[in-house]
């Protein structure tokens, strides 16, 4: 009889389980319908606000969308024989390109080092600054590099030194974000062992976080590196120098240098291709050991 009550009791608790889950799950279902209509009523709204504001109209303008690229294409496959003297052309602003990201990934990573040390619980030197150095990272990444560049331009002129500082100071926002959880992750038993022994704080940076930290630090800054090369083009649109001025300026004639834009586009593919392979491959060996 007591087996028997006992049986009843546990079916009724797994019944009563089952039902509050039943209801939860339902619950669950209503609140994400809830949400998804929102979003879609958020965004069917904010799309016809901006499309009003256009000055032609998505809709209207749609059945265009292609006429550039066709355009684009044509003509470099009817002048196919001018672009190799294109490409070639574009060597030394696409070297600019490259040079401004590296030097500006190297800056910005160093930045991004010591803002990410500083502002690390367990590692920081001035631990109650910590909460000052993790918002000067939020606000360099929080501005965007056009709106720092186009600034560095209207004080500086234009060239690709405001390019390159303004990427630096993004990319040591960012990298101190990145950095800084790479450092939380850290086994501290070797900065603490140091600490015991007398070492100073850039004693046991060098010698109990560094050696720990330094393969994803070099996979995060191979990655940026990437970002920046596309970041470096894209100021070229405001006057920042390198491969993105000069395809401003082949855009801005419009026809009769739409082969050259089309060297231009070809050449900065091909250079985003290659770093992303090595970088990747680079990468690859660092996290794992093998390429």
């Amino acid at each position: 009889m007591a087996e028997t009550t006992t049986s009843a009791m546990q079916r009724a608790d797994i019944e009563t389980v089952r039902e509050d889950y039943l209801h939860m799950a339902q619950r669950r279902r209503l609140y994400s319908g809830v949400l998804i209509l929102i979003f879609a009523v958020l965004m069917i709204s904010g799309f016809n606000t901006a499309d009003g504001r256009n000055a032609g109209g998505f809709w209207d303008g749609l059945h265009r969308l292609g006429d550039f690229p066709a355009d684009l294409i044509s003509e470099a496959y009817a002048k196919a024989a001018n672009l190799p003297g294109h490409v070639l052309n574009a060597l030394p602003a696409l070297i600019e390109t490259v040079n401004i990201a590296a030097v500006a990934t190297i800056l910005g990573c160093a930045g991004g080092v010591i803002f990410s040390l500083l502002g690390t619980r367990g590692l920081a030197y001035w631990p109650r600054l910590i909460p000052v150095f993790r918002r000067i990272t939020d606000v360099l990444r929080a501005i965007p590099e056009v709106v720092v560049a186009l600034v560095l331009i209207f004080i500086m002129g234009g060239g690709p030194v405001p390019a390159m500082i303004a990427i630096a100071l993004h990319t040591a926002g960012a990298m101190g974000k990145l950095f800084s959880e790479v450092n939380e992750n850290t086994d501290l038993k070797p900065v603490e062992g140091l600490q015991s022994v007398g070492a100073t704080w850039g004693q046991r940076i060098w010698l109990g976080v560094i050696p720990q930290v330094l393969p994803n630090y070099f996979s995060y800054g191979l990655l940026r590196f990437e970002i920046n090369i596309r970041a470096s083009a894209i100021l070229g649109f405001v006057g920042a120098g390198g491969i993105g001025y000069e395809l401003k300026n082949a855009l801005t004639f419009g026809h009769g240098k739409f082969d050259e834009a089309a060297a231009i586009f070809l050449v900065l593919f091909l250079t985003i291709v290659a770093v992303d392979q090595l970088s990747s491959s680079l990468r690859n060996y660092l996290t794992k050991g093998s390429f």
